[in-house]
């Protein structure tokens, strides 16, 4: 696996390209010459567990025949905020999803998913506190 990180600008803004036709902004903050014109790195770390769970998770769900007609998950990590580094000590994703769906199948995928299928999550796991929970939401007309 590769990816191509171009500087855009004079300050901290790059653009970055991996398999995938898409590219994705990059930024500091402003305290560090940022412009607010990407996500920044460790948004891109919580954006990568999100989406690495997301994808597994719906996956098993449509083997096991849920019918889901939405999938949101937030993904809230927490730093020391005077160290550093800063990396995460603690990570909580919350799925909150819509459709017909058993909660005991669900308990059961995100447990899947999160704890041994996903890549992103096996890699932060041995330093960071990762938990998560869910919700089921009424269908809504």
């Amino acid at each position: 696996m590769k990816i191509t990180l171009t500087r855009e600008n004079d300050n901290v803004h790059f653009t970055s390209q991996g398999i995938a036709p898409v590219k994705v902004h990059i930024d500091g903050s402003p305290n560090v010459g940022g412009e607010d014109a990407g996500a920044r790195p460790m948004e891109l770390v919580l954006m990568a567990l999100g989406g690495c769970s997301a994808i597994d998770l719906v996956s098993i769900l449509k083997k096991q025949r849920q019918q889901i007609d939405d999938l949101q998950i937030e993904v809230e990590g927490y730093r020391e905020p005077d160290a550093v580094p800063a990396p995460f000590k603690s990570i909580h994703l919350k799925f909150i999803l819509t459709g017909i769906i058993d909660e005991d199948k669900l308990k059961r995928a995100i447990q899947l998913s999160v704890e041994k299928y996903c890549s992103v999550q096996v890699m932060l796991a041995p330093t960071v506190d990762i938990t998560w929970s869910h919700v089921i939401l009424p269908k809504t007309a």
